[in-house]
């Protein structure tokens, strides 16, 4: 892939895409691959914001079942089915365990029991993939004993059991994003990271007909046109209607702030959720062989561009935890890093940020005298293929083009093509036994058919082959990320391309290497080398504060 905002674009696209997230990106691959002319441009790097912030769960939504919002629970059903046959190497079903306890009194397991079962009935082609090896059973009720046997390191106050369903785990979101956007490039879309819109085009008429971009690399300013400009800015939506008002923002986006921790493993292969006493879940899920515990969902008032997680709210966490559990399971100094987000919600001013719809808005700007303008406001990262095939035929009938079918709910996202991936990873082992299993096991299902490139890197250099940590990841990953993937800094490489400091920091050491790899191919000099390693470092402290 190439960032087409570094040479003169004089192409009149149909649609312009504001945002490089899953919603972005779900929205420039069903365009392109409807034959539309589309071009994207993300103002920092792709799922660099929400899209990463995730709990890497792809699933239905049970709890929306108390909102009785059975819609969006059977979409989100039928999507997470979409995604296991589209994206088969990121997405697996995983057992979820839910604990029922004394702690909250909404938390009774008879009432939770009827939920299962109309999520079973609203899931009842759940085993309609395209790999027959993903098949997920329907919920069971087990007993405490034989909870704690699944899962001994878990308990929670008067424990009564616990139900086991299943969702499906999102192993790495950030590369699933990708695999989006490279999607759209392969149907002909021109994508653009690091490139900043600053001001809307409009005619005579007060029609907008393209934006004025920035490319923050180079510094250039130019000129984009188009039919349309579709607005999938997530949690800067508002933000953007309002430069396109000239500086009256919109007021129908509330802001809610959901943040993760990392720490050593407390529980095996299931996701296990809780209810705290205010009947808030959490998740202890397994990832890594590390857990990942989250989310919150607290009101965030302010100016998203300067959003950082606070150690106010990982105590709040934190907190939840011990006392759900009864006990100090988590402590501050067992936390190896911290991650959170902002999610975009639509819904009124009286509503909380925990019991608020996970709806989305595909909002015809026009309505507000903004012609040429389509924002789409709130959703979830289950649901944006969808959003996005909506969000297109309404483009279609403005455009005033024939009506297509989306294809993209019966293709392959690109890399991803196949059929069987239990057969796709013995065969890569077996034809790659130069390589470390782990190293094998990590790319198939992270690079799927793509990962032959980057043994094929490796190969050429030796030097690159050298295993950085546990999972297998290898220093030749970096340098497919600055070669064929758009990375342009260290932290687009060690956070969105590879794991390499997703579990925490790995270590000046290997943050060294990674920048020392691929200084030459990005020209970085020694001082460049430094700021990159700094930066990134930075990132990955625990918030003292």
């Amino acid at each position: 892939m190439k960032r087409f905002i570094e040479e003169p674009c004089t192409i009149n696209h149909d649609i312009i895409i504001i945002g490089g997230g899953i919603t972005g990106a779900a929205v420039a691959y069903e365009a392109a691959s409807r034959g539309l002319k589309a071009a994207l441009v993300e103002k920092k790097d792709f799922a660099c914001a929400t899209s990463a912030a995730t709990s890497k769960l792809i699933h239905g939504g049970l709890r929306y079942l108390a909102n009785a919002e059975f819609g969006l629970v059977r979409e989100s059903l039928k999507e997470r089915r979409t995604l296991e046959n589209i994206a088969p190497n990121f997405v697996y079903p995983i057992p979820m365990m839910m604990v029922h306890d004394t702690v909250c009194p909404k938390n009774n397991a008879v009432e939770i029991g009827i939920g299962l079962r109309i999520y079973d009935a609203l899931s009842y082609d759940r085993n309609r993939t395209w790999d027959k090896g993903k098949k997920i059973p329907p919920h069971r009720k087990i007993s405490t004993s034989e909870a704690l046997v699944l899962e001994p390191g878990i308990f929670a106050q008067g424990m009564k059991g616990a139900s086991v369903f299943y969702d499906c785990a999102n192993i790495f979101p950030e590369r699933l994003t990708l695999a989006f956007i490279k999607s759209a490039v392969h149907h002909g879309a021109k994508v653009a990271n690091y490139a900043r819109v600053e001001g809307f085009i409009m005619n005579d008429n007060g029609k907008i007909e393209g934006v004025t971009v920035r490319d923050l690399l180079k510094g250039s300013l130019q000129e984009l046109k188009a039919k349309l400009v579709i607005n999938c800015a997530g949690p800067w939506a508002d933000i953007l209607l309002g430069l396109a008002r000239q500086g009256t923002a919109s007021g129908t986006l509330k802001r809610s702030e959901g943040i993760h921790i990392i720490t050593k493993k407390i529980v095996n292969s299931h996701v296990v959720s809780y209810m705290t006493k205010e009947a808030r879940h959490f998740f202890m899920v397994p990832w890594r062989g590390h857990n990942l515990i989250g989310t919150t969902d607290q009101p965030f008032t302010g100016n998203p561009d300067e959003y950082r997680v606070t150690r106010k709210s990982i105590e709040g966490l934190i907190n939840d935890v011990n006392t759900t559990l009864g006990s100090e399971v988590v402590g501050y100094d067992d936390i190896l890093y911290a991650y959170g987000g902002l999610r975009p919600l639509v819904e009124d001013e009286s509503a909380d940020t925990y019991g608020a719809s996970r709806r989305y808005e595909i909002y015809d700007n026009a309505v507000d005298d903004l012609q040429g303008l389509i924002t789409v406001e709130g959703g979830k990262f289950t649901t944006s293929r969808n959003l996005a095939e909506k969000a297109v035929d309404l483009m279609e009938k403005k455009l005033g083009i024939r009506h297509t079918v989306s294809p993209s709910a019966k293709r392959y996202l690109w890399g991803s093509q196949i059929t069987d991936m239990k057969t796709f990873m013995l065969d890569i082992k077996h034809k790659n036994k130069d390589f470390d299993a782990a190293t094998l096991e990590y790319l198939g299902k992270n690079y799927g058919t793509e990962f032959e490139p980057v043994l094929e890197i490796a190969r050429h250099d030796q030097s690159l082959t050298g295993m950085l940590n546990d999972d297998g990841e290898i220093l030749a990953q970096a340098v497919y990320a600055v070669r064929h993937e758009m990375a342009r800094s260290l932290s687009d490489i060690v956070f969105r391309r590879t794991g390499i400091a997703t579990l925490g920091n790995p270590g000046i050491e290997v943050l060294e290497k990674v920048a020392l790899t691929v200084a030459g191919e990005l020209g970085w000099d020694g001082k460049r080398v430094v700021e990159e390693i700094t930066k990134t470092a930075d990132a990955l402290k625990v918030p003292a504060n």
